[in-house]
């Protein structure tokens, strides 16, 4: 019976892996490669192509493959793919053409978990607490217990699911589960340091078919190394059953799957597997980890891993989308800000911040625009009580923003339970809707344009657990996402220290919108390339046309980078519900007066929501590495740059000169380059800006004016001239050379004869004009070193001569034999 129980749990792991995670890595001895390939390509034969041998497919995203090689210090796909791409204007076939993009993998440190970070110098934290109890709520409480038959020796404890001491300040969740909700048929999978099946606290709803160790590559992700207790924490605040050990999870009835990813190296690919893994059945993706919250680090998914966060709403749970809960970070004694995570700041992902007992904000909670929510965590004296690794292990000291982040993920599996159909951007709808605002003297709290409050600090506010619920019970899904994109934007100004901010403005229009088909907004993000030699001193403001503004960026006192904003995404949930239509402001500014200067290079503007019809909605593609990377220059005019005060007034936002977006606009930004944007920003308005790009030009009539401006004009034929003057001298540089060979060798002296008869009558016959022509083709087809024949040479072993009329039947000679020819030839 055990050994039937056991090979379950392996067979059913294996049934939600891609082939290539059954191969167990060695990077010691091998190179590991994701190609993406079109979907009609092969990938046997492109691995036999490249010498490599094909490791299946790359989790849940298609088309994507790993290929292993023996190990090298250079990148063999990536040299022969550009080789073949330096080749493709030649036109002939390879199958090689087949691959879209290839990526060398690497491992690296694994993410941080955000356990409880040590308090910042000075802090004095409060002891445990020992307020009594309110004897009202002590009475409410046992009755809830003999009502749901709880007998779990530490519910009493644990004060974040009912709190007998500060009233109110709990999930508000008992309410929930005597309507018979308790996360039935819902599934978490932590994404962690391992999960402890064998607890006795959380066996029972353990779901061995979403569980995978990515790190030892095995079926049980079970805790190995001594700090694996994470994980087993975390899920205990999930699906902790209800029995006689330790406490309960929110969604105690809720299935739990374990995904290993933070005890080792791990590569992207396997991080990206991870993050797609069984994903019709994983529901909900707990995250509570993230790049270093040191107030230093600027750091995001790589590409993959973009791409599977994108596959995973797009195909997960049968297209609903997987719902992704990340912990904000606890980096906020070292000013660090979520919106400088990668991960946090994705419109992919929930990112929840931590509140303690008392409702108050802990010292190591981030505050960041991208923060959609807060629960319940440590501080005040307290901490989570959960399930440890162990058979009837508990634990009472769980904290950071990664115990927050597990406990909304348990109420979001309440919610899935009463209504399956969910999407994964109606989850955030409701969170946000049913959110409860919480300390109002403190939280810095803004009204927004859809009647809610938002706080950097809070986001929208605490979870409540019934409100959550019961607005699920009723929501009306929302349509298909939309977006728009603004163009790369120029500005190259440099940035006024102290008190003073740099100002940029570009209006959205509806027609705009509407030819987007974008109806109302839901993340807005802003990518930005900012030069500074003290990254660290800058901060950004979001202003919308509603004058709500988003602090999407904020100084950090230990950053001493020089790299500034580099292609950096910024994201903003505070602007949810608004229309777009009207100008966007961005205010930056470098605030301290010191050495430190910097420049604000280009930056644009992506609005994302609901559609306006469905019917007309599309899948967003899988980002690449180029989507904003991109220096070509678009046909757009140059916003206006002002000058304002370190703290504007919304209204300022009304009197600013605005550019806007031709109704031509790309479907993808396309950035500017540095060198067209040396003019800076201008001060005129949209129509005069339009009027020099249009109708002003010192061309004859006869020349195209591609419809810019004069300067662009002279630069565009100054580039031309150049380019036909460097041809025409490279063409009598060669002919120099070639006249100077002929004259050197006897043997070139000579006329050559044509090859066949068939080909003489073509080429003039005799020797006549064309044939010396076709002797000289011939010399220069075959002599030595050629890069096409290197090519040719090696992959095909045969050239086929270019001008011969039945080439498909002749074999042309080696470069070697084709000297040879030539010489008997004359």
């Amino acid at each position: 019976m055990k050994f039937a129980l056991i090979t379950g749990l392996v067979v059913g792991s294996l049934a939600g892996l891609g082939t290539s995670s059954l191969y167990r890595r060695n990077f010691d001895s091998n190179d590991y490669y994701v190609l993406h390939l079109d979907r009609s390509a092969n990938p046997d034969h492109i691995a036999s192509r490249l010498g490599l041998r094909n490791e299946g497919q790359l989790g849940e995203l298609a088309d994507h493959y790993i290929f292993r090689a023996p190990r090298t210090d250079h990148d063999v796909v990536r040299k022969e793919v550009q080789e073949r791409r330096r080749r493709r204007s030649l036109g002939d076939a390879d199958i090689l053409d087949a691959v879209k993009s290839s990526h060398k993998q690497k491992l690296r440190a694994p993410m941080q978990k955000r356990t409880i970070p040590p308090p910042p110098r000075g802090f004095f934290p409060r002891q445990k607490r020992v307020d009594e109890a309110d004897a009202g709520a002590l009475k409410i409480q046992k009755s809830v217990m003999k009502s749901l038959g709880i007998s779990d020796p530490i519910f009493n404890e644990q004060w974040h699911l009912f709190n007998t001491v500060q009233l109110g300040h709990d999930v508000n969740v008992t309410g929930v589960w005597l309507s018979g909700v308790t996360g039935k048929n819902a599934t978490v999978a932590m994404v962690d340091d391992g999960l402890d099946m064998y607890s006795n606290d959380l066996k029972p709803n353990y779901y061995a078919f979403g569980s995978w160790d990515f790190n030892d590559n095995r079926a049980e992700p079970r805790p190995t190394l001594s700090d694996d207790r994470h994980g087993t924490r975390c899920a205990g605040e999930v699906s902790a059953a209800k029995n006689d050990v330790c406490g309960l999870g929110v969604a105690y009835d809720s299935k739990i799957a374990g995904i290993r990813i933070l005890s080792k190296q791990i590569s992207d690919a396997d991080e990206a597997a991870a993050m797609n893994y069984d994903y019709q059945h994983n529901q909900i993706y707990s995250c509570s980890w993230g790049p270093p919250d040191d107030g230093r680090s600027m750091d995001a998914p790589g590409i993959l891993i973009k791409r599977a966060m994108l596959n995973g709403v797009q195909k997960g749970r049968n297209g609903l989308g997987s719902v992704y809960v990340f912990a904000s970070g606890n980096g906020a004694q070292s000013d660090d800000n979520c919106n400088f995570d990668g991960y946090t700041n994705s419109i992919y992902s929930i990112t929840v911040g931590a509140i303690d007992r008392q409702g108050l904000h802990p010292y190591y909670s981030e505050k960041c625009s991208a923060q959609l929510v807060v629960t319940y965590s440590s501080g005040s004296g307290d901490a989570i009580h959960t399930t440890d690794v162990g058979e009837n292990q508990c634990y009472s000291g769980h904290g950071g923003t990664s115990a927050a982040a597990p406990l909304a993920a348990g109420i979001f599996a309440l919610a899935l339970e009463v209504r399956p159909d969910l999407s994964w951007r109606d989850m955030q709808y409701i969170a946000l809707e049913s959110a409860v605002p919480v300390d109002l003297e403190a939280g810095e709290w803004q009204p927004t344009t859809i009647g809610k409050q938002y706080s950097h600090t809070f986001g929208y506010g605490k979870i409540d657990s019934y409100a959550l619920v019961e607005t699920a019970k009723t929501w009306k899904n929302v349509k298909p996402q939309a977006w728009y994109y603004s163009p790369w934007l120029h500005v190259k100004k440099e940035i006024p220290q102290g008190d003073q901010g740099l100002s940029v403005n570009f209006k959205v229009t509806e027609k705009m919108l509407k030819e987007a088909n974008l109806m109302r907004l839901e993340h807005v993000t802003v990518t930005m390339n900012v030069e500074h030699t003290q990254r660290g001193d800058l901060s950004v403001d979001l202003i919308s046309p509603d004058n709500v503004i988003s602090h999407i960026s904020a100084t950090r006192k230990l950053d001493k980078s020089d790299q500034g904003y580099d292609d950096w995404t910024f994201m903003s949930v505070v602007h949810w519900g608004e229309s777009g239509v009207g100008t966007w402001t961005i205010v930056i500014r470098d605030t301290q007066v010191n050495d430190q200067k910097g420049t604000f290079i280009d930056w644009h503007l992506k609005l994302w929501g609901e559609s306006i019809d469905a019917s007309k909605a599309t899948l967003l593609p899988m980002p690449t590495d180029e989507d904003d990377t991109d220096h070509d220059v678009t046909t757009t005019a140059t916003p206006t740059a002002i000058t304002t005060s370190l703290s504007p007034h919304p209204d300022a936002t009304n009197t600013a000169v605005t550019t806007s977006l031709p109704d031509d606009h790309p479907e993808r930004p396309v950035k500017p380059s540095k060198t067209n944007s040396d003019s800076g920003p201008s001060a005129t308005s949209t129509q005069s800006a339009t009027t020099e790009t249009t109708s002003s030009s010192w061309l004859p009539s006869f020349l195209p004016t591609f419809g810019v401006s004069s300067r662009t004009q002279a630069w565009i034929y100054g580039a031309l001239g150049l380019i036909v003057t460097f041809c025409i001298g490279l063409g009598v540089w060669l002919w120099l050379v070639r006249r100077k060979r002929l004259r050197n060798n006897p043997r070139d002296s000579y006329e050559f004869e044509p090859l066949n008869v068939d080909e003489s009558a073509g080429l003039g016959g005799g020797h006549e004009k064309g044939t010396k022509r076709r002797g000289g083709e011939l010399y220069d087809a075959f002599a030595g070193g050629s890069d096409d024949e290197e090519f040719n040479d090696r992959d095909h072993n045969s050239l086929v001569s270019a001008d011969s009329d039945d080439e498909s039947a002749e074999e042309v000679p080696t470069a070697q034999q084709g000297s040879r020819l030539l010489g008997s030839q004359t």
